[in-house]
């Protein structure tokens, strides 16, 4: 057997050994760390962070594909990285910012979040 062949059989088997939610939430922890940093750009644009950010998003989106592999419905695996998206980037605005978020802000976020929970049924 050629060596990348060998190679290409191990990886997949060591992708196919982690389980879908856990590429999921790798994902959505990447894209977590990206939102930061490239809220930290925001405040002071560098070529670096730049580059920094754009590698933690394809970090993110690397993630993403060994869990369509695992699970290749779209529809219901995007529904989900979505909400743990947006309930990690509230958080990082909220807690690690310290934005301040409407009370009609907050609404319309919730109800984000429950089509996105609604979608996924």
């Amino acid at each position: 057997m050629p060596h990348s062949l060998l190679l290409y059989a191990c990886s997949m088997k060591i992708i196919l050994a982690v389980p879908a939610p856990v590429w999921l939430l790798l994902s959505a922890l990447f894209f977590a760390w990206g939102e930061y940093t490239s809220k930290q750009w925001g405040y002071a644009p560098s070529l670096s962070l730049t580059l920094m950010t754009v590698g933690i998003y394809a970090l993110g989106t690397l993630a993403w594909l060994p869990a369509l592999l695992h699970n290749n419905h779209l529809a219901i695996m995007g529904t989900a990285w979505l909400l743990l998206a947006t309930i990690a980037t509230v958080a990082i605005g909220i807690f690690v910012f310290h934005e301040h978020v409407s009370t009609v802000k907050m609404i319309g976020i919730f109800f984000s979040l429950l089509s996105l929970v609604l979608l996924s049924i």
